[in-house]
């Protein structure tokens, strides 16, 4: 199974992980300015996702696969420790790696995270298979009618469409993408909110307000800077669009997290 991987920049690396039917240019949306300001930035797409081969089973999807992807993309580019930034999935993934392999972390950027280690709830799990059986049945305009309208304020709807809809359009195997749809939400990453109590990592938080991202809610990143002892919690200005959304914005304020850390 082969890892799409992207390098760009020399010095310190920062590897990238994206979320749930994205890809690796939906971590820092084109942004260049950490490659500028002299790192090392790898992204990947994640199994099944953008140019990456599907897994070798409909199963495979699990977030210790996803765990054991990134172990290897350190591997074979040679990194005994990095700067890990994930998204939403990614998010998970790279924390789930941090509490097994805190030793291979020089910094953590949590961006948007959603997950607190908990069982998923059930009642979720159809909205999922939705997106999944609507991709599989007619590709990106399966899923985009199965995902309707998204319930944000109305100025930020366009917006988040269009871009879904872009994203989407990136899959080679879109087959893989609608079975991690039906996968990575029954997944557990992490063995509960208490785990990450004991993280001594430097980690970067990056919430977004529940206005326009409901789905990644503001108090779950408040708890993950309450919880993990060395971190710190940004955000965009009540009012605007989602610091996460805003690939430059969001690189200045990881960067200035690097240099205090």
């Amino acid at each position: 199974m082969n890892l799409a991987v992207e390098e760009n920049g020399d010095g310190a690396p920062v590897v990238l992980a994206h979320g749930l039917t994205a890809t690796r240019r939906y971590v820092l949306h084109g942004s260049r300015l950490l490659e500028r300001s002299g790192y090392r930035v790898i992204g990947y797409d994640a199994r099944g996702h953008g140019e990456s081969d599907p897994a070798p089973e409909p199963r495979a999807y699990e977030y210790s696969d996803l765990v054991e992807d990134l172990d290897r993309v350190l591997d074979e580019r040679g990194l005994d420790q990095a700067v890990l930034v994930g998204v939403s999935m990614g998010a998970a993934t790279t924390m789930a790696f941090a509490l097994e392999r805190p030793e291979r972390l020089r910094a953590l950027v949590q961006v948007t995270p959603a997950h607190f280690g908990l069982p998923p709830d059930p009642a979720a799990a159809p909205r999922w298979d939705a997106l999944a059986d609507g991709l599989e049945r007619d590709g990106v305009e399966g899923f985009m009618r199965a995902y309707g309208d998204p319930p944000v304020e109305e100025r930020f709807r366009g917006l988040i469409l269009q871009a879904l809809r872009q994203r989407m359009e990136r899959h080679r195997h879109p087959e893989a993408v609608a079975a991690a749809l039906r996968v990575v939400p029954r997944s557990v990453a992490f063995d509960g909110p208490d785990a990450l109590d004991g993280l001594e990592v430097p980690t970067l938080v990056v919430a977004s307000r529940d206005e326009a991202d409901p789905q990644h809610p503001y108090a779950v990143a408040v708890e993950y800077q309450r919880r993990i002892p060395r971190a710190e919690l940004v955000s965009e200005e009540p009012g605007a669009s989602p610091l996460a959304w805003r690939g430059a914005q969001l690189s200045r304020a990881i960067l200035a997290f690097l240099e205090r850390n």
